[in-house]
């Protein structure tokens, strides 16, 4: 089983993002999820990125690598939008890392000044008309780590909502959450089954 390290969006640690990690728990993964808002969850993403730029974007995004440095470096990171860049620099840029889940979001790997871990697994998640990933160069950017990782897909939903896998949000989508979770177990059963075919070597 695996050890994951999940890392809310703009809105803060949400019902819904406790959620997705309860639902790794019960396949019997070990998941962390630290509240990088200090307690404040807010009911939109221009509520939250004020608080994000009150704070300090930077600033945000390392306590998301604090929280990484309290745990083994053999773990896969999972980012919900704003978390995407924190999972991703850390997963990029962490040595060890098993794999990386990025939802809603993808900023360009030239971004931490390293290139994309050949064979670090990733997948990327997002619906394919969410303005926020379609006009802001995310899915430009998911398209080129597709081609220069050796394990990566990009998986897009029909639909316009962006935090669309958060159980606790009117822009949930039941459906798609329930491809994408089967798609998440897949990749993390894969991952397990990798490392124990490394173990018999």
């Amino acid at each position: 089983m695996a050890e994951i390290l999940v890392l809310h969006h703009s809105l803060g640690l949400t019902k819904g993002t406790l959620d997705f990690a309860d639902q790794l728990r019960g396949d019997g993964h070990t998941v962390h999820a630290p509240d990088l808002f200090d307690g404040h969850v807010f009911t939109s993403i221009e509520e939250g990125m004020t608080y994000v730029n009150e704070v300090g974007f930077e600033e945000i995004i390392e306590r998301g690598v604090r929280a990484a440095s309290e745990l083994p470096r053999e773990i896969i990171y999972a980012g919900f939008s704003l978390g995407v860049v924190a999972a991703q620099k850390l997963a990029q840029t962490r040595e060890g890392a098993r794999g990386a889940l990025l939802f809603y979001a993808c900023v360009p790997t030239s971004m931490f000044g390293s290139s994309w871990p050949a064979e670090l697994p990733v997948q990327i998640h997002s619906m394919d008309a969410d303005p926020f990933f379609v006009d802001e160069g995310d899915i430009e950017a998911a398209r080129e780590l597709v081609k220069i990782a050796n394990d990566a897909e990009l998986f897009l939903y029909p639909g316009n909502q962006h935090l669309f896998a958060d159980s606790s949000l009117p822009s949930f989508d039941v459906e798609a959450t329930k491809l994408l979770m089967q798609r998440v177990f897949e990749f993390l059963r894969n991952l397990d089954a990798r490392l124990f075919d490394m173990t018999r070597l």
